[in-house]
């Protein structure tokens, strides 16, 4: 259930979380870390960089990669996401593909839901209203939980429609659920972050959502802070990445940056690779090594067709940039 937050709760709750202590180098190892998945066709060698370093991994879709289905999920969590609504109403292939997958012996746990419902398509948002998000939910998300797979809340966009938009998700699925005179709570397990801002608003944005669902684990599955200074993106990850790994209540996340520098979204100093696909800091501390002083602009840079692939996802994240610094 979705809780009525007042702002002195959200400051109090950021507070609690501000982190302690910046590493030189940031943070190393943590299994914590996870792969958010944006491959590039001009340059899928790529793709053998992440495992075994990370633990997990999603790739907006709901079956594993063909480069990593054969690593066991006990060495790289797959976890599958229902990314919006299916072509038909009450369709619920979703759920058969789920449970398909486990019967071919892939131990799925968790399963994400509705990245960024409440952004438009050409933001790259799912573009659900609640409403219609809700049924969807209890269609195939409600049967995946009462087999026993943890679930998580839709991803929403930093933006200030994002908490409105979960408290009526939250609201009309816990009504399709109830029957007669019993009221029953649309249940869940975690909650599913996204943030493209600075260290500021990220406390803040995770402060509500730890005051608006007490006793829920956090997922941060987007972050990274966006189209800035090679000094202030390193900064940026130091610091969130040391608190995300000391707070308990934070279960996993996943840097937005495993791609090169060239086709980034995010700005050339976000990336987690060079032009010419090495590790960068940030890359490397977050695959739990030490710098390798490769600079993200470093190298030859790939093809053109290679940034027209990787120009696809731009629109995913252009409009929740635009929400996120509006804030400030």
């Amino acid at each position: 259930m979705l809780h009525r937050v007042s702002p002195t709760a959200v400051l109090a709750v950021a507070v609690m979380i501000l982190p302690s202590t910046v590493f030189a180098d940031g943070p190393l190892a943590s299994n914590k870390r996870g792969l958010c998945f944006t491959p590039n066709d001009t340059t899928r060698a790529d793709d053998s960089i992440w495992p075994p370093a990370l633990s997990w991994y999603y790739n907006y879709k709901p079956l594993p990669e063909p480069k990593y289905k054969d690593i066991p999920q006990s060495e790289f969590e797959f976890v599958p996401m229902l990314w919006g609504a299916p072509d038909t109403k009450g369709d619920t292939s979703f759920v058969t593909t789920i449970k398909d997958l486990i019967k071919s012996g892939v131990n799925v746990t968790n399963v994400l839901s509705f990245n960024e419902p409440d952004a438009p398509y050409s933001w790259g948002g799912s573009y659900l209203d609640p409403v219609t998000a809700a049924q969807i939910w209890v269609d195939n998300i409600k049967p995946l939980s009462d087999m026993g797979l943890r679930v998580g809340l839709p991803a929403c966009t930093g933006g200030r429609d994002g908490l409105p938009w979960l408290e009526t998700f939250v609201r009309e699925c816990s009504a399709l659920v109830s029957t007669g005179n019993t009221k029953e709570n649309c249940t869940f397990d975690f909650v599913t972050i996204h943030w493209y801002g600075n260290f500021d608003g990220l406390a803040s944005h995770m402060g509500q959502y730890a005051a608006a669902f007490p006793n829920k684990t956090m997922w941060i599955t987007e972050y990274n802070f966006a189209d800035q200074s090679l000094e202030d993106t390193q900064a940026f990850y130091k610091i969130s990445a040391e608190y995300f790994d000391r707070l308990d209540f934070v279960e996993r996340y996943s840097l937005f940056g495993a791609f090169r520098s060239d086709v980034s979204n995010v700005g050339p100093n976000a990336a987690m690779l060079s032009n010419d696909g090495r590790l960068t800091d940030i890359g490397a501390w977050y695959l739990g090594r030490e710098s390798t002083g490769v600079k993200p602009t470093d190298g030859k840079s790939v093809s053109a067709a290679g940034r027209q692939i990787m120009s696809k996802v731009s629109a995913s994240l252009l409009g929740a940039f635009a929400i996120v610094w509006s804030l400030f």
